[in-house]
Order: C-alpha cells, then structure tokens, then sequence
C-alpha cells in the first residue's frame, strides 16, 4: 500500500459482519461518508462472520481495517483468553446498549421470565453474543445454559424468529439495528426487556469495563421512552502497521464528515472517540496526528 502522496489513490477493506445485522449498515454509511470527503480513499466492504473474525484477520494482516463490538475489543486489548492484540483505533462508532425484544404480546416483561426459553443470541461470530453472555453473568445467569440459546448463522435470520414464535426473544444492540427495526415495525409490533436499575448496578459491579448506556426515546418505532441498559462503544480498529498517514486521512475524512453526518455516523466524532477509547495509547499514530493538528484533544 503506498501512501506517498495525501492525494495518491489508496485501496483498504473494511471487516463488516454477516449480512442483515447492523455492521454492515454501518460499514456502508462509513464508506460513503469517507468517499464524499476523501474519493482518492477506496474502501472495499468485506462481510465476515463479525467481531470474534475480525480481530484476528487485522492481526494477520488480511483486513485493513474492521468494525469491532466493545466487548471482543476489551478481550482482545487486555488479552482475556489470548494473547494481548497490537490493534488501534482509528474511530468510535456508537455506544451499544443491550436489549432483549420480544413481540408486543409476549408474556415476556423481565429478564428473569425469559429463562428457560429459547433465545436468539445473535451470529456465532459477533460481539453482540458476547455483551450478552457479560450481562447476563453480572445477573448470576449463563447464557447458553440459564436458556435455550440459539446462534444465527445470519444476523438477518432472527427477527423472523421472533415474530413466528420459534424464539422468545432476540438479543441485540446499536444504532439503527436492523433486527430491532424489523420487529418493532412489523404489523404486531414489538417491545423491548433491559435490565431493571438493580439489575444495571449488578452487572456494573460484577464487570466495570460495562457501561450504563440509555437507547433514547424514539430509537426504534413504538419506543416511546428511553431504555437504559448496558453496554460500551464499539471501534473502528486497524490493522498493525496500517500507514500513518492513511490513518490520519481516515480522520480527517470523518471529522469533516461530522457536519453532515448519516443517522448512522451520528455518534462517530472525534469528540466521542477521545471520550470513549479506554486510552490515548490506543488511538493510532496517525489519528493522533490529525487530532493535534486539527486542535483535537483529550
């Protein structure tokens, strides 16, 4: 990959997740976003199996860059069931507040009344089965023997799940999820289950590296109300040695994308980056730069 040249043409791939989940959707509203500010930047979306593939094909080098849920990035930087990853953070996406949804006439109202049910947890490969399994820890319960759980081969696969009954409910997150919307808007409707304010301390207490996160009022159709929850920021991450200089075109690109941002890059600014990498040794080289130079700081 040359980088000679602000303005010389650079191809990267982008690790998404599988089709019908919200990575995709993101991953999209990114390239576009990159592309009206910076065209000599082309960025190729790649599907993969999510979060837990992404990780290790940036470490091998065969992804430039990927979208990363919180969780699988906190393992992967502190090195919980592996060795630590030498992976930076090239941008913030959005906060993931953990959810349950269910169809509007489930029995279904509280967590507790979801054991023992089938669950759609979400794909194999993505981060959300892993919020899922650190809350539902913090609560006292195991997420593949508290319930019957069930792993998507496809994210788009489990709302229809839902809505014919073959599962109680269908865990997610994130903003705009495309799960959620196809069950909060279809003829029936749907409603969501999070963890009550005793509930939320619990799994704080029990996993600090959570945070408490409120989906706002209007997130999704029929949600009048905010939903505070669980949760943390999920990361646009870089792979070792990605050059210095296409990093900080990366956040040049993002940081004048912010006056027109998508509903999807909404939370995607250099402001909420700072606020939300778990330390400035993080944040790549050469978004570091752009950062100083554009008066950015912690």
């Amino acid at each position: 990959m040359s980088t000679t040249a602000a303005a010389e043409k650079v191809k990267i791939t982008l690790g998404t997740a599988t089709p019908g989940g919200g990575f995709p959707v993101y991953g999209d509203a990114f390239i576009a976003a990159i592309r009206a500010q910076d065209p000599t930047l082309e960025i190729e979306a790649v599907n993969t199996k999510g979060s837990t593939e992404n990780v290790p094909r940036l470490e091998a080098g065969t992804l430039d860059l990927a979208l990363v849920q919180g969780e699988v990035v906190h393992e992967a930087i502190e090195g919980i069931g592996r060795p630590p990853a030498n992976l930076k953070v090239i941008t913030a996406m959005y906060p993931t507040a953990g959810l349950f949804v269910v169809r509007a006439d489930s029995p279904a109202h509280r967590i507790a009344d979801l054991k023992g049910k089938p669950i759609a947890w979400g794909a194999a490969g993505s981060g959300l089965v892993i919020l899922g399994r650190y809350v539902m820890d913090g609560l006292g319960l195991d997420a593949a023997k508290d319930f019957q759980p069930v792993y998507l081969d496809r994210a788009g696969d489990g709302p229809a799940m839902v809505l014919d009954g073959r599962v109680a409910a269908l865990w997610g997150g994130g903003a705009g999820w495309p799960g959620f919307k196809t069950v909060m808007s279809s003829a029936g409707g749907g409603r969501f289950i999070a963890p009550n304010d005793d509930e939320i301390a619990r799994i704080l207490g029990r996993h600090k590296f959570l945070k408490r996160i409120v989906q706002p009022a209007g997130a999704y159709p029929g949600q009048t109300a905010p939903i505070a929850s669980v949760g943390s920021w999920s990361f646009v991450l870089a792979r070792p040695g990605l050059d210095a200089a296409v990093a900080s075109r990366l956040a040049k690109a993002l940081h004048q994308a912010e006056a027109n941002a998508s509903s999807q890059l909404a939370e995607t600014t250099a402001r909420n980056t700072l606020m939300a990498i778990p330390g400035p040794s993080l944040l790549h080289p050469g978004v570091q730069d752009y950062y100083r130079q554009a008066g950015l700081s912690r």
